[in-house]
């Protein structure tokens, strides 16, 4: 059985771009999924992605486990309110407890098919406001970020940042990173995160001329309130 396959028979797939099925069941490929470091332990609905990262190694493909330490000093837009910024110190205190967490279920050691542990506070931190701007702001259209699920609910609401309203861009410049570095084809990870799949996939495609693949698993929630 494929990877696809595997998961889809797990009720893991919630949905996928087209042509990821093909892909997996024909192709070994490099692909990624991120872990926000809002706290110093990943929660129960991170079991589900994880399990998904092993399961791909285990198909014989290559496993890129992404902490969010760049991203993390911004946060994913929550539907309803601003994040709490956090300082520098606890977004690393975070991300080390994540990575002790993660390497419980992933093999990092040498081979053909080792997992890779990345921070995105490597190149995040290094991007300058005007190469932001020109090189990756001027690829996105503001209607259609305002068109995303997590935009739409909070401009309803509240209002939104420009902090947080950007997340989506350095998102997809994870994905464009682990592209150029790694070959990285592949995103997955919860189906709250389709619209920054997809942003990533856009940017490569605009940036690189490449044909990139998404593919977003049901969220845990809880039966409680």
């Amino acid at each position: 059985m494929d990877l696809y396959s595997e998961l889809e028979w797990r009720g893991l797939v919630y949905d996928a771009t087209e042509g990821t099925r093909e892909l997996l069941a024909r192709e070994r490929v490099s692909g990624y999924i991120g872990f926000d470091p809002t706290a110093s332990s990943l929660h129960v609905g991170s079991l589900l992605v994880i399990m998904a990262l092993a399961r791909m190694q285990r198909a014989g493909h290559s496993p890129i486990a992404l902490v969010g330490g760049g991203t993390g000093l911004i946060g994913d837009p929550k539907p309803t309110q601003e994040r709490a910024l956090l300082t520098l110190e606890q977004v690393e205190q975070n991300v080390v407890g994540i990575r002790a967490q993660l390497e419980r279920f992933l093999d990092f050691s040498p081979g053909a098919h080792a997992a890779r542990l990345v921070n995105n506070a490597e190149w995040l931190t290094r991007l300058g406001a005007i190469e932001f701007m020109r090189d990756v702001g001027k690829h996105f259209s503001v209607n259609a970020m305002i068109a995303k699920d997590a935009v739409r609910k909070r401009m309803e609401g509240e209002g939104i940042s420009y902090t947080e309203f950007s997340y989506a861009l350095l998102q997809a410049c994870d994905f464009l990173e682990l592209f150029r570095r790694f070959g990285c084809r592949l995103q997955m990870g919860g189906s709250d995160q389709w619209g920054n799949i997809t942003a990533g996939m856009d940017l490569i495609r605009r940036v690189e001329g490449a044909k990139t693949y998404g593919l977003v698993m049901p969220l845990v929630k809880s039966g409680f309130g």
